[in-house]
């Protein structure tokens, strides 16, 4: 027996707040950002490196373009890691990249950041002031402070053990160059270490 259950708003407006409420982004929990902390320290930063500009929202897609989210097929047919990948890895990536998340300030890589809002960082020059955080200082007056570009990260994926990680971060450069990486990692301990990493995308002018 199948049963429905309709539920009637009283009123537009509530009817409004609940969808709304509904589409807000849920946080990033805060155990995935130590591994965040470790990709862009060792894969991102530079000694020049003075501000860090990151898209709000998680990735959903993680080849530019792309109309769908990633799904087991993509990881199939590009043999990622040769293929070594655990299946219940690759399913919790699967499902984190169903949906966007938001992140917050709570990364602590040693250098300060901002935040862009999606489709907001085209012109970095007009979008540092407007979107800078109450964690990050502001932009230097005699110029603006060098960059490695804007970065954008997927949820951090765990196997069921919670020995190993992937992720992916894509990085956009004012230049339109740009470029997209898929990070494995495995704890040792209480650290995560990067095994290895994959290029899933180059852009170049």
């Amino acid at each position: 027996m199948i049963v429905c259950c309709v539920v009637l708003f009283p009123s537009g407006a509530s009817s409004a707040g609940a969808v709304l409420q509904e589409e807000q982004p849920q946080p990033v929990p805060v155990e995935e950002y130590s591994i965040y902390d470790r990709v862009v320290s060792e894969k991102f930063l530079t000694s020049r490196t003075r501000m860090v500009i990151i898209q709000r929202l998680t990735a959903t897609r993680v080849v530019p373009g792309s109309e769908e989210p990633p799904d087991r097929m993509f990881f199939h047919q590009n043999d990622f890691f040769g293929s070594t990948l655990e299946a219940n890895l690759i399913t919790d990536f699967l499902y984190k990249t169903r949906r966007s998340w938001r992140l917050e300030s709570r990364f602590g890589f040693g250098v300060s950041y901002i935040f862009a809002a999606d489709n907001q960082a085209q012109d970095l020059e007009v979008s540092l002031a407007p979107l800078l955080t109450q964690d990050a200082p502001p932009p230097r007056r005699d110029g603006p402070p060098p960059t490695i570009g804007v970065l954008e990260f997927s949820r951090v994926a765990f196997n069921r053990p919670e020995s190993q990680a992937l992720l992916y971060v894509g990085i956009d450069r004012p230049d339109r160059t740009g470029a997209g990486f898929l990070f494995w990692l495995h704890r040792r301990g209480r650290e995560w270490l990067i095994m290895d990493s994959e290029v899933v995308w180059v852009a170049r002018p």
